[in-house]
């Protein structure tokens, strides 16, 4: 068959590229064509993303691949983010970033007007300060002008994929992630938005990935999994369905892939969350803070001037002490940007444990703290769905991680299968390629993606060591969350 190549959009809290994915008929070959920073904008106390700058980068970047006559285009980015349409169909202001604080207090607001139970029945969602649901609350808490001017709410790959087609409308895997969704009945939680007096009239349409949105400048758009998580798991290498997930980036997305949501007390209690997969699947799963502590430890260090790689942290990290001093990456103080360093050392303080002192017995401090959480995830999404797993995927940017990998094999007790790094971006073009017809199904894409030989196994060892080290993790987030 004629080669086709298909252009991935893919959007990260870090950066932003635009990727060349060519396929012919058996492999997939990859070619990023353009790379851009993503920088938030603090203004006024309020912290924003630069979407002007990010959609023209990605002008920039599709005009780079126009010469390879793309089939289609798809975009992805992170979740829960949104902007604003007004009745011309302008942008109300810059988006805000789910790091902005201005979320403070708006769970508690929102479970006083509505109770948990009630608002898991309706929406299988995780309870997270960052999500749409307190977001948007915090708009009508604020009478925001912006909230009385919109006519249309778009999650931010809606809002690129509008400005590329004009179409409005909310892909599924996206939508999902706000806390807003009804997947029993797939369509917006309408009751639970009138409760909060949260507008109905603003939220569009709700398409399936590998719709076809329209086209920009005569190449075809189609939605593929907008979420990148989404996207990822999409490109799971895997045949048998007995597996387990982690999406591994800035942050850890560890969970099952489900046939449909899981909404029981059960779910509840764990504060799990069911977000949309492909081709009416479900991811069952729970955020983890992610690399987004370590990137955070980074970019301290290199502000107080010493510049270090990933790679060289890693090194550090090797060298220091194992299973001295463990922290909950998911506490809240990780969530906004800051001394993170600092962060760990009063929590160790805190928690009567060793205070690591040099930049390797930090950086070992946060991996340990990861993999102990991803096995406490494990064990809760397992033990909610009634399933096992063989194995664990490890997929995205997070699979460069050797040491994190191994150290996550060795705190499960389950083999690891790392790979491949571009799970997000092949996902996304995967989906297009359905839809244009080259891969008959998802099945012939998964094989597609384990055929490329990208992956790496670590088999687990050094359990007992571990095992005693995730009792103590289960204390320490026990004892953390009484307090």
């Amino acid at each position: 068959m004629a080669e086709k190549t298909v252009l991935a959009v893919d959007l990260g809290a870090e950066s932003g590229r635009v990727m060349a994915v060519r396929f012919d008929g058996r492999s997939l070959n990859l070619e990023e064509l353009y790379r851009f920073p993503n920088v938030t904008v603090m203004v006024n106390g309020t912290l924003h993303w630069d979407i002007l700058r990010l959609w023209g980068e990605i002008q920039t970047g599709i005009d780079k691949g126009k010469g390879l006559r793309p089939a289609s285009i798809g975009v992805d980015t992170w979740g829960v983010d949104f902007g604003l349409l007004d009745k011309h169909d302008h942008l109300i202001g810059n988006p805000v970033t789910y790091r902005d604080r201005r979320t403070l207090g708006m769970m508690e607001r929102a479970l006083a007007m509505v109770p948990q139970a009630a608002i898991f029945a309706q929406t299988g969602s995780q309870f997270l300060s960052l999500n749409t649901l307190y977001q948007m609350l915090s708009l009508v808490a604020s009478r925001s002008s912006q909230l009385q001017i919109a006519s249309t709410f778009l999650m931010i790959p809606d809002l690129i994929n509008f400005w590329l087609t004009g179409t409005k409308v909310c892909e599924f895997s996206d939508a999902t992630t706000t806390q807003m969704f009804d997947p029993v009945n797939g369509r917006w939680a309408t009751n639970l938005m009138l409760d909060l007096g949260i507008p109905t009239t603003i939220f569009p349409e709700i398409v399936p990935p590998g719709t076809r949105l329209g086209a920009y400048e005569g190449i075809p758009v189609i939605a593929p999994a907008c979420h990148d998580t989404g996207s990822a798991v999409a490109a799971v290498p895997t045949t048998t369905p007995d597996f387990a997930y982690i999406s591994s980036g800035t942050w850890s997305l560890v969970g099952l892939e489900v046939d449909k949501p899981i909404l029981t007390p059960k779910a509840l209690a764990a504060n799990v969350t069911n977000e949309g997969g492909v081709y009416g699947t479900y991811r069952l799963l729970k955020n983890v803070m992610g690399l987004w502590i370590l990137q955070q430890c980074r970019a301290t260090w290199a502000a107080a001037g010493e510049a270090y790689s990933y790679a060289e942290l890693v090194t550090l990290a090797e060298g220091s002490d194992p299973l001295v001093s463990i922290v909950n990456p998911n506490d809240a103080r990780f969530l906004t940007p800051g001394d993170h360093p600092q962060i760990i050392r009063k929590m160790c303080q805190q928690t009567n444990q060793p205070v690591p002192q040099t930049v390797g017995a930090v950086v070992r401090c946060v991996l340990e703290s990861l993999a102990l959480a991803y096995r406490e995830v494990l064990a809760q999404v397992t033990a909610v769905s009634h399933r096992t797993a063989s194995a664990i995927h490890i997929v995205g940017g997070g699979t460069q991680n050797e040491l994190l990998n191994q150290m996550t094999a060795d705190a499960a007790g389950l083999p690891v299968v790392a790979g491949p790094v571009e799970a997000t971006v092949m996902g996304n073009a995967l989906v297009q390629l359905i839809t244009l017809g080259e891969i008959s199904n998802w099945s012939q894409a998964r094989q597609v993606v384990a055929g490329l030989g990208e992956m790496k196994r670590y088999e687990p060892g050094n359990w007992a060591a571990w095992d005693d080290s995730y009792g103590r993790y289960q204390n320490l987030v026990h004892n953390s969350t009484n307090k």
